[in-house]
């Protein structure tokens, strides 16, 4: 399916409408819209990953530890696996355009790899949705072939990695060309 099928309008993934009653009908449903940020249009995903980045940053400002962070993003992909498959029985659709808790997931891990400031935060954000609207090989392949929660999940955790090497290498290009100018990782 390319890009334009999947978030055309007559996609039935992009068709589901939820309701807040139904997000908090079940904490599944609540975890896998990310408590109504997949209620948002147009696009869902994006508003889910930017609810991700604002509660990530949130739980920085709070002094969330990193070991704490990591195994934060651990306990989403794993229950976001489980609340995914559940919320889409429950809709009728495998991958349901509200369904943002990978979203959130994925961008947690690209938050966690990148510096702790908003430029980091802000990389995080664009490059994460721009492999999460591409999906780069194996991203599209699990995307097109694994329709359960788990397949929802691990689709845009390697369009994290994806983000995550493409932030780093832009990183190390700039700070070689013009000094430590964008991150000042490498």
């Amino acid at each position: 399916m390319g890009l334009r099928d999947k978030y055309s309008e007559s996609n039935p993934a992009n068709r589901v409408r939820p309701t807040l009653r139904f997000v908090f009908s079940h904490p599944a449903h609540a975890l896998a819209i990310f408590f109504g940020a997949g209620c948002l249009r147009p696009g869902p995903g994006t508003w889910g990953t930017a609810a991700g980045v604002l509660v990530w940053i949130a739980m920085v400002k709070l002094g969330a530890s990193l070991a704490l962070l990591a195994a934060l993003i651990v306990l989403a992909f794993v229950l976001g696996a489980w609340a995914s498959h559940r919320t889409g029985i429950d809709l009728g659709v495998e991958d349901a355009g509200c369904i943002v808790i990978d979203e959130v997931a994925a961008v947690w891990l690209v938050c966690l790899m990148l510096p702790q400031n908003p430029v980091g935060w802000l990389a995080a954000f664009v490059s994460f949705r721009v492999f999460d609207i591409v999906k780069l090989p194996p991203a599209s392949t699990i995307d097109a072939k694994m329709k359960n929660g788990v397949g929802v999940m691990l689709d845009d955790l390697f369009a994290a990695i994806w983000a995550i090497f493409a932030v780093i290498l832009t990183d190390m290009i700039i700070n070689r060309v013009a000094g430590p100018m964008f991150l000042g990782l490498f």
